[in-house]
């Protein structure tokens, strides 16, 4: 793994990194326990750990059970 590779990342580069909106990241860390960590005012996230949050369910809506 590169430098670059095990950066801590934004909101925004998060959000463009799973396709969604900022808003949907701000969401996820305040409901789904988003693996996310304060920095200062930001939010910071490590992308092996959020790998990791989606592999196992923690991206999915909650209306679509075992599907």
């Amino acid at each position: 793994m590169t430098e670059l590779d095990d950066r801590w990342l934004s909101v925004s580069e998060i959000a463009k990194y799973l396709g969604v909106s900022n808003d949907t990241v701000y969401r996820w860390i305040d409901k789904q326990t988003m693996p996310a960590h304060r920095v200062g005012r930001a939010w910071k996230f490590k992308k092996d750990e959020v790998d990791d949050w989606v592999r196992n369910g923690g991206a999915g809506d909650g209306n679509n059970a075992n599907v």
